[in-house]
């Protein structure tokens, strides 16, 4: 399996691929004078493999980099491998996207089912039976517990990132799993619109055509802003990563699209709340 780097690990890589560039090393030399091959600098900056220590110096070495650089990008490559808290589900979050998740400042997800961050596990389990039925019980066991950890680590963080959802309405009115594990999703849901750090907009049926009816797509943003913003895109076939600034930029105008089309917060508060009451 691929190594799938975290936020850290992505900076790491963009600052050793501009380091060879500055030098004015293709990759061929620069894995030549490293005596490697190609194929493994190629890795390292595709972001296919770890970086150990060991090779880090090296190129640190070859591209002629000092102090106090030097030592920040040491410790930038230890801070990346460090193992977070997914580490433990690693047979259930294969990606990145857990780890750029736990380090974000914003998440703004255009969604057409309740938000994997918001499900219940009555709601998650029934979810996942149905658009995963190759799992065994087990695993969909073990994925609703996985992502009952991912919740509480999100919302138990010191500063929780601000979340902002633009969520279908068909998601509220769609009956996943009977009566009762949607009535208990439309109170949690009822909750969470409370939160501070929370916004939830509902997208009618009344808006008709919009921006997000091609699919769901989440856009982290982050806090340091040397970790440029990502989109994410999820789907039957595996997981996309957009970072080119072209690419967020669609998404973002896409965003700009949605959340004016959607009801404003406090309506679509009203809106989950009724919903909820009239469920029970």
């Amino acid at each position: 399996m691929d190594y799938s780097p975290t936020v850290r690990g992505r900076r790491l890589i963009r600052e050793i691929v501009r380091l060879r560039t500055d030098s004015g090393l293709s990759m061929e030399v620069a894995a030549s004078r490293l005596d490697w091959s190609k194929s493994k600098l190629y890795r390292i900056e595709a972001g296919r493999t770890r970086i150990s220590t060991d090779d880090l110096e090296d190129m640190l070495d070859l591209y002629g980099v000092r102090s106090p650089q030097r030592e920040a990008l040491i410790q930038l490559g230890r801070d990346a491998r460090k193992r977070g808290w997914w580490i433990a589900y690693s047979d259930v979050f294969t990606g990145s996207y857990i780890g750029m998740e736990a380090a974000a400042g914003s998440i703004r997800i255009n969604a057409h089912v309740v938000p994997g961050i918001f499900q219940t596990a009555g709601y998650a389990r029934e979810v996942i039976t149905r658009t995963r039925p190759a799992l065994t019980a087990e695993d969909t066991t073990r994925t609703v517990t996985a992502r009952t950890a991912r919740q509480q680590a999100l919302f138990g963080r010191d500063e929780p990132p601000h979340i902002h959802v633009v969520l279908d309405e068909a998601a509220l009115r769609r009956e996943v799993g009977g009566p009762e594990t949607i009535r208990e999703q439309l109170a949690v849901l009822a909750d969470v619109t409370a939160r501070p750090y929370v916004t939830i907009q509902v997208l009618p049926f009344s808006a008709g055509a919009h921006a997000g009816m091609d699919g769901k797509f989440t856009i982290l943003t982050f806090p340091d802003p040397e970790d440029p913003p990502i989109a994410y895109v999820e789907g039957l076939m595996g997981d996309v990563y957009l970072e080119t600034e072209e690419d967020v930029d669609l998404c973002n105008f896409s965003w700009s699209y949605l959340v004016t089309q959607a009801l404003p917060p406090g309506e679509s508060a009203a809106m989950i709340r009724k919903l909820a009451k009239d469920n029970r």
